[in-house]
């Protein structure tokens, strides 16, 4: 994530809490708030960005975008500890999290790559850093299911991969380019910022990745040959403007729109070439959330507070903390 550009808290839709159903009907349905406070962030800079779950665990992971400190907190624990503390490995900055089948947790720093540490001894692994001097902002990251991970570059317009071998290879070494959608993309300003939340299917046969400024989501196609590498899924009911964090369940889609505080929920048609919009929830709340993961009937999502401070200016923050948010 990032939002690069300041922009006034008053431009933030400060609406009470609205659960919209949208699924072709062209009634309404407001129901009570469906926020709580899953757990804190200790720590006054945190401003949140990433946020990650282990399947085996239960645990979540927390990263600061201000800081580059990755919080843990275990399953049912009302406050977060610090997994590894600000300025480890060099890293100022933290962006995308994911834990793998293995157990080996993923952060992406903006400005040099992605780490990768094992959860149990918090050893790091191996790092793939950006090569070029060009402009970059490593952004988010999806791990398919034969544990390849994709990675997206938000400036570059690039989506990197990162194969299993060369994580046990360990070391350091650049990130390969998979895919290219500059040529796809609306044209933007030079170091303009585009690409954002990534996420695979369950088959491991599609990414869907969404464009922040334009609200486009692409699904590009990772088997061989395909005669549609890259296609524009068709969004019926809304669009993903300000999309930022993406989270997919078989086929249902849930995207954290950052600047106007709402989540939805859209339906994936079989080959993922379309969604439809069912749900849309809007609360001043949510903080600038910036991503989520369902946890068991839960969505854990990060409230980042950028609009108190981080990349979009000053203002009072905290205290930090992860929100759970029920029905969406």
């Amino acid at each position: 994530m990032n939002l690069l550009r300041p922009i006034a808290a008053t431009t933030v839709i400060a609406a009470a809490t609205a659960l919209t159903a949208c699924g072709g009907s062209d009634t309404d349905t407001t129901t009570a708030p469906r926020i709580s406070t899953a757990y804190e962030l200790p720590g006054d800079r945190v401003y949140p960005e990433g946020i990650a779950a282990d399947a085996r665990t239960g645990a979540t992971y927390v990263g600061s975008y201000t800081t580059g400190a990755i919080y843990r907190a275990a399953a049912g624990a009302t406050r977060a500890e610090v997994f590894l503390p600000e300025g480890a490995d060099g890293r100022t900055t933290a962006n995308g999290l994911k834990v793998d089948q293995a157990g080996r947790l993923w952060v992406t720093d903006s400005t040099k790559g992605v780490s990768v540490y094992d959860t149990g001894t918090r050893a790091l692994l191996a790092t793939f850093t950006v090569p070029g001097a060009e402009p970059r902002f490593v952004n988010d990251l999806a791990i398919t299911p034969d544990g390849t991970a994709y990675l997206t570059d938000s400036i570059r317009s690039l989506i990197y991969r990162v194969t299993p071998d060369q994580v046990t290879k360990g070391g350091t070494a650049e990130l390969p380019t998979a895919f290219d959608l500059s040529s796809t993309l609306a044209a933007r300003a030079a170091g303009g910022f585009g690409l954002n939340g990534i996420v695979a299917d369950p088959s491991g046969k599609y990414l869907l990745v969404v464009d922040m400024p334009t609200g486009e989501l692409y699904r590009v196609a990772l088997t061989p040959n395909s005669s549609t590498p890259i296609h524009k899924v068709s969004l019926r009911g809304g669009d993903a403007q300000n999309g930022d964090g993406l989270d997919l369940s078989g086929t249902t889609l849930r995207v954290v729109h950052n600047r106007t505080n709402t989540l939805t929920r859209w339906t994936l048609s079989d080959d993922y070439g379309t969604a439809t919009r069912e749900a849309v929830l809007t609360d001043a709340a949510l903080s600038i959330p910036t991503t989520m993961v369902y946890v068991g009937d839960k969505a854990l999502v990060a409230a980042s507070q950028f609009d108190k401070g981080g990349p979009m200016g000053p203002g009072t923050p905290g205290p930090f903390s992860v929100l759970a948010v029920d029905g969406i």
